[in-house]
């Protein structure tokens, strides 16, 4: 089979697409055959080793595709059902293997590629704005980056909730977009406003850190669920005593982190992917032997919302 594969650490040039072995399923596995698979930070972050990593690895670890086997034991699923993954490494490849707890059920009226564009920012954005600050009617809410794949579909559940978002982007299209996906004010990075946010929505990092935490009003949270621009340098905890704020950095794992959990977030998304009450913005698609260029506009910030790798 094709697969993308990360040779060594490095920049986007450590990625090749090779023939590689077809796997097969284990015991409590599923065989898929990829139709589409999601470009995300993390797969970035896997390339240069922020997250420890052993090459050389098939890169990926989010797609949608068509059950090709099942593994022994396996009874939740058949073959030909459709699923998406948001965690299963090797999916820029022709087949992958994933665990039957990582599979979902792509429901009718979800295609391939919304299912696959939606699983991991949209689990993303629920778990940020339903839980690690459960929006209030009324809250005041900066979400940076917004018209990232993150950004855009956050803002449209921030606004589900009753919330006003405030968005920062860099102007132009990008502004655009983030008003068309429901954000009430739509502002620069350097125009934050101080000390006005019941919470901080931050997917940046270093560039936007300073400004999010000066951005809180007095127990205000500053939510930071990535670093597309860096680590943030390290602050001392008495920093927060300025207005007795909170500091969190969550991960997607440890809010899917039963069975249930996935699937009633799972659950929520591609419902209201189906209802038309949630738009996914497809920002571009590549050919699985682009997958250096995909990463290369992700990491220079050139895109909006979701990219795709399309395998099928």
């Amino acid at each position: 089979m094709r697969a993308v594969v990360v040779t060594e650490l490095g920049g986007p040039h450590v990625l090749e697409l090779r023939d590689e072995p077809a796997p097969s399923a284990g015991p409590g596995e599923l065989l898929v055959d990829v139709a589409v698979a999601g470009v995300n930070f993390r797969d970035v972050y896997e390339r240069t080793g922020v997250y420890p990593t052993q090459p050389p690895l098939v890169a990926g670890t989010e797609g949608a595709g068509t059950v090709a086997a099942l593994g022994e034991g396996v009874t939740e699923f058949s073959v030909g059902e459709r699923v998406a993954w948001k965690n299963a490494q090797g999916s820029y490849a022709e087949q992958c293997v994933l665990p039957v707890a990582e599979a979902l059920a792509i429901p009718p009226g979800v295609t391939e590629e919304l299912a696959c564009a939606a699983v991991l920012q949209g689990l993303t954005a629920h778990y940020l704005s339903h839980s690690t600050y459960p929006v209030q009617a009324g809250d005041e809410v900066l979400v940076h980056a917004a018209a990232g794949g993150v950004g855009l579909l956050l803002t449209q559940m921030v606004k589900m909730r009753g919330g006003r978002v405030t968005a920062t982007t860099s102007g132009g299209e990008k502004a655009a977009l983030a008003q068309a996906a429901g954000a009430d004010e739509v502002i620069g990075y350097d125009e934050v406003p101080e000390g006005r946010f019941a919470v901080v929505y931050d997917g940046v990092g270093r560039d936007t850190f300073e400004r999010s935490l000066a951005a809180l009003r007095p127990r205000g949270v500053l939510v930071l669920f990535g670093a597309a621009s860096g680590a943030p340098e390290p602050m001392p905890p008495g920093r927060l005593a300025s207005g007795s704020l909170f500091l969190t950095r969550p991960t997607l794992g440890h809010y899917t982190a039963t069975r249930d959990e996935l699937l009633r977030r799972a659950g929520d998304v591609f419902g209201w992917i189906g209802e038309g009450k949630l738009e996914v913005r497809i920002g571009g698609r590549f050919p699985l032997e682009q997958a250096r260029h995909a990463q290369e506009d992700l990491e220079a910030r050139r895109t909006t919302g979701k990219l795709l790798l399309t395998v099928r």
